[in-house]
């Protein structure tokens, strides 16, 4: 969920065009936009209102409070605002902590009217519904409207009324206005739900005898419902806070991320600083960010930002020349640090996106050594090492300084390192490698037993093994308090196989008797079998087109994954709802409108049911059940000791940061019992909503009364007050076992302006919100929290090791884990194995950002106007030919294109498309009729003609040779055309290749066979097939672009024939469209035009 601010424009502009209301709104689209580039005279031709109006004047930059501030003009002629502009507009100014230049201003006609005609309305969303706050008395002076303006909730799915507005709301308002406001504000409140706005303040709201005048608006609207409202929204402009500059680079960033699946987020803060940040993940960019300013860098903070969702090596390649570029535009007295940062990837392959990175390192090498810049690199995820190492070894090539570290190093102490507080070790501690985590020795195909002790939930689970049935009832039903076990089956929406054969691969490791997954759910295909791996062995799991035909079929089922997309997530997850077997659903995908999750909320809620997401990568129960993608591929599972239950339990927002989690629990302690990452989804604003379907304290109440969790870790965000729960639990005594809480964004509250976070985390609406304030108030409670990211380990390691020492806990004997074998296509990715390849190609390559034919781009091929013979000579023969060879290939291709119906080919093609048949069973059948004796004489005749030539015949003793051979001259001869009626096609190519073809040997030759064989007979002319094979022969041998040996070869295989095939394919799909157009019926040939020659009757 993404809640953007508007401009007051935009705001009022939806407001006037779409609020349905009996009350007369004024001022309709009385508005005019004014920048530097303003032309007075013009504006006032637009809105001839600015002449006759008294008028408003004001900022329209999301600037708070500004009246109070001395930035609204009022009572003002046109003259009067130019005046009042002059001191203001391009000049900067000071708001709060944020310096900017104040460049965009709103006028608006004046408004005469009273004090208590003011009014104050307000509706902002929360997790149980929206709020409507009014006010009876607004305007500048309106204080401290949380305390003063009266409340009502609308819930989830209720509808507003006239009455409950009048009797909750209005107490204060006077008689005679109190049906206007009342339904003013109805009508206001369903625009608001309509247009998915999570915040609209008007303040003030007047009320006079004419009407209700809008003179004040702050808006925000949720940015992920572009899908519902693209129509009415049309193409809105997201403003950037007040004092911070709109760059161009972040622009392009932005347009990147639109067209990408992945995620691409750039905020410039200071690009003069020395400090610059390319971070994977968005709460990992988060904390990076927070480590930076605790270590006393925010003054140097150059950039925030973030890329994750596995984008390809050309769009990392593009995000990462955009921050080169930036930071090597200015030079700093100390040098500049970079820092490629990330937490622990769940699936993206580092190293090919480290291979973008690494390619615009190579491409700035020279600017980043001039402005001395030393690099940093952290990461972890499936392929790292390959990721470290390549990264490492383009180091020592360039000679730029990169000091590169994996998940054996704690995710921030980069950071330390870059700013001087930590020694850089020399030589780095290196990680184990993929393959040798995976590869089976042992050749065993059974399921191995049990590595270690099941998980300690495992005795509150049913004997059956299989969920209660809920019955359908009115109240809110009790959540279960254990979600996963041994014996957890689920059913996957989206045709997901990697994240699925990951759960198998899971499963298998972790010595569960079956898969936990039962079967899929994918409505774009028939039911059908998917094949899987478990261990060795190939199993099919079945995959059902319909939710309904999947439940009914495994009623064992209670978990539902579902990586719907974000336009269908909340139409399947609501039907998921309707299943009473469900106990849990996972809502992997993000973008999903913050209304919409929370109808699901409150569904999930009434039923019972937990919801885990949107927005999230899952969660996971070490050797129970994990979801989707959670904790990795297989050797990330493995090095975190996933396969088996530990003692420790967390629950975090972000997904990538859960994974950082696994990694430090499993390095200081005996290991996860169970991980959640509730979820939130990308935000950009200063107002932060996001309702994730479960809340920490769900999932920490839960670890509080599950036996095996002896100690909780809670990974904490800025926004919101749910960690506040959190502290009175622990007050309150509901919360007994130790809790080590960070809450991340601590970041925030050093800014001066607002920053556009890429994560789960965003600027507090208020003080309690910070993150600073929500540790302060857990470390009051009793909550274990360190004092920064980077201590995390050390106080998580400080309150285990106490646990052991008291005997709480007793850690487990170790033993090694089961194999499961590496995939073929992984491990081919690793490097690890090698295999012939199936095809060769050597014209065309897909697999880069942009098509290429034969080493040009596709942009290339359409700047250079090569056409449709050019695209062919790329294709067909590897080469960029010359004009006139591009353009003698089209004059082929349209000579050959057709020859009237009466051939051969043509007519097989209209007798197969008035039989019914499609148009590639008809235009086969056409060109099944293509050979020697109709339109295969191009190959032949090049090759009689050249072959001849070639060895010194005279045209004489060619004609003479073929005479006594017996064997016709391929290309010579025609039914209708001859000396007498000669073929058009023939002299216009004949009179294009004398003039730009650079020799025509071959073609001469054959001309003067031509004479020859005219003068026995006027029709055995030179004809079109014979023509094009002579001069294509001609072309290769003198265009330059070929040796002797390549031209004859391409004659040999058949090239030239393939231009009779390309071309006449266009007549034929012609007879077919022409007879479909003309309604033909089923085509039989006539008795009268067959000779019937039957053997004469024979008698004994």
């Amino acid at each position: 969920m993404s809640a953007k601010a508007i401009s007051e424009q935009t705001g009022k502009e939806f407001l006037y065009k779409y609020i349905c209301t009996s009350a007369a709104v004024q001022n309709r689209f009385l508005y005019a936009n004014v920048t530097t580039e303003t032309d007075f005279s013009r504006l006032a031709q637009e809105h001839p209102w600015l002449l006759t109006e008294r008028l408003v004047v004001k900022p329209d930059q999301l600037i708070k409070r500004r009246g109070k501030l001395g930035l609204v003009g009022v009572n003002l002629d046109l003259n009067g605002v130019k005046e009042w502009l002059k001191p203001r507009l391009m000049k900067e100014t000071t708001v709060g902590k944020a310096k900017g230049v104040l460049k965009n201003f709103l006028i608006e006609p004046f408004v005469l009217h009273k004090q208590e005609e003011e009014f104050y309305v307000c509706i902002y969303a929360s997790r149980e519904g929206d709020y409507v706050l009014f006010h009876h008395e607004g305007g500048v002076d309106v204080g401290d409207v949380d305390a003063k303006a009266k409340k009502l909730l609308i819930e989830v799915d209720e509808k507003i009324s006239e009455d409950s507005v009048k009797r909750e709301l209005l107490t204060e308002v006077p008689n005679d206005k109190k049906v206007v406001l009342a339904n003013f504000i109805v009508g206001l409140f369903n625009l608001y739900e309509d247009l998915f706005f999570t915040y609209l303040e008007i303040n003030p709201l007047v009320v006079t005898k004419q009407g209700v005048y809008v003179l004040d608006m702050a808006a925000k609207i949720d940015a992920t419902a572009d899908y519902i409202c693209k129509a009415k929204w049309g193409d809105v402009e997201f403003p950037p806070p007040f004092g911070r500059e709109a760059y161009p680079e972040e622009a392009y960033i932005a347009d990147l991320d639109a067209k990408s699946g992945a995620s691409l987020k750039l905020t410039l803060l200071n690009p003069r600083g020395r400090i610059w940040t390319m971070v994977a993940g968005g709460g990992a960019s988060v904390v990076y960010s927070d480590t930076i300013c605790d270590l006393g860098g925010v003054n140097e903070l150059a950039n925030y930002g973030e890329y994750s969702g596995a984008p390809s090596e050309q769009q990392t390649y593009d995000y990462a020349k955009t921050i080169l570029s930036l930071m090597t535009r200015e030079k700093h007295h100390d040098g500049k640090v970079l820092i490629i940062g990330g937490s622990i990837a769940n699936f993206t392959n580092v190293a090919a996106t480290f291979k973008g990175i690494v390619r615009a390192i190579k491409d700035y090498q020279e600017p980043l050594k001039e402005h001395e810049v030393t690099i940093f690199v952290r990461r972890g995820g499936p392929n790292y090492q390959e990721g470290l190492r390549v990264m490492g070894e383009v180091g020592k090539t360039t000679g730029i300084p990169i000091h590169v570290f994996g998940t054996e190093t704690h995710m921030t102490a980069i950071v330390g390192m870059a700013l001087g507080h930590r020694p850089i070790p020399n030589e780095p501690p290196v990680a184990v490698h993929t393959a040798n985590f995976l590869l089976n020795s042992s050749g065993g195909t059974s399921t191995p037993s049990s590595s270690r002790t099941a998980s300690f939930s495992e005795n509150t689970a049913r004997v059956d093994g299989s969920p209660a049935k809920r019955t359908k009832t009115e109240t809110p039903i009790a959540k279960a308090s254990t979600l996963f076990s041994k014996h957890t089956k689920s059913i996957v929406w989206g045709m997901q196989t990697r994240a699925v054969q990951g759960m198998l691969d899971f499963d298998y490791v972790c010595s569960r008797v079956e898969p936990s997954v039962a079967a899929m759910v994918y409505p774009f295909t028939g039911d059908h079998k998917q094949k899987f791996y478990w261990g060795h062995k190939e199993i099919l799991l079945p995959v059902y087109k319909n939710m309904s035909d999947a439940m009914k079929k495994h009623p064992d089922v209670d978990v539902l994954i579902s990586f719907a997309s974000l336009r269908s997530a909340f139409d399947s997850t609501m039907e998921t709802l309707q299943y009473p077997q469900i106990h849990t659903i996972a809502i992997i995908a993000e973008g999903i409108p913050e209304a919409h999750t929370r109808k699901i909320i409150k569904a999930a809620d009434e039923k019972g049911v937990t919801v885990i997401g949107p927005a999230t990568v899952g969660g996971i129960k070490p050797g129970c059940f994990k979801i989707g993608n959670t904790g990795g591929m297989l050797d990330n599972i493995l090095a975190s000791k996933l396969y088996r239950p530990g003692s420790v339990a967390y629950v975090s927002r972000s997904g990538g940061m859960s994974n950082e989690l696994n990694n430090i629990i499993s390095r200081t302690t005996d290991g996860v019992f169970e991980g959640v990452a509730i979820g939130g989804d990308r935000h950009v604003a200063d107002f932060y909503l996001q309702y994730p379907g479960s809340v920490f304290t769900d999932h920490v109440l839960r670890y509080q009364d599950t036996l095996g969790v002896k100690m909780i870790v809670v990974l904490g965000e800025i926004g919101g007050t749910e960690e506040y729960k959190i502290c009175q639990a622990i007050k309150q005594g509901r919360i007994t076992k130790p809790v080590v809480c960070w809450c991340i964004g601590t970041c925030a509250t050093m800014f001066s302006s607002e920053v556009q976070f890429g994560h789960a985390g965003a600027c507090a609406n208020q003080a309690s919100e910070t993150a600073v304030a929500k540790n302060k108030a857990l470390k009051e409670a009793g909550a274990f929290v360190p004092k920064s990211f980077d201590e995390l380990g050390e106080v998580i390691k400080s309150v285990y090791d106490d646990l052991v020492a008291k005997g709480v806990i007793q850690p487990a004997e170790e033993v090694p884990p089961p194999t499961v074998p590496m995939d073929y296509s992984w491990a081919r990715e690793l490097g690890l194995i090698r295999k012939p390849a199936s095809f060769m190609t050597s014209i065309c390559d897909e697999r880069g950002q942009e098509l290429i034919y034969a080493g040009m781009p596709i942009t290339e091929v359409f700047k250079s106007e090569i056409g449709l013979g050019g695209t062919l000579g790329l294709l067909w023969f590897q080469r960029r030919l010359p004009r006139y060879a591009c353009q003698f290939i089209e004059m082929c291709l349209m000579v050959t294109a057709d020859h009237g119906p009466a051939v051969s080919g043509a007519h097989n093609t209209i007798v197969c498309a008035r039989a019914g048949k499609d148009l590639i069973s008809s235009l086969t059948s056409g060109l099944l009729t293509i050979g020697d004796r109709f339109g295969g004489a191009l190959d032949a005749a090049a090759k009689q003609f050249s072959k001849a030539f070639d060895s010194g015949m005279l045209p004489m003793e060619f004609v003479n040779k073929m005479k006594k051979d017996g064997k016709l001259i391929m290309g010579i001869g025609h039914r209708v055309k001859s000396i007498n009626n000669p073929d058009m096609r023939v002299q216009i190519l004949k009179d294009f290749v004398k003039q730009h073809f650079p020799s025509s040997q071959l073609l001469d030759y054959a001309l003067d066979v031509e004479k020859i064989t005219t003068s026995k007979k006027p029709n055995l002319i030179l004809n079109v097939d014979g023509l094009i094979g002579v001069a294509f022969v001609d072309l290769l041998r003198t265009c330059g672009g070929f040796t002797r040996d390549e031209a004859d070869e391409f004659v040999e295989i058949g090239a030239l024939n393939g231009i009779f095939v390309l071309g006449r394919s266009m007549g034929f799909i012609g007879h077919y469209l022409d007879q479909k157009r003309l309604k033909q019926g089923l085509y039989r040939h006539p008795w009268d035009d067959i000779s019937y020659v039957l053997p004469e009757h024979m008698s004994m």
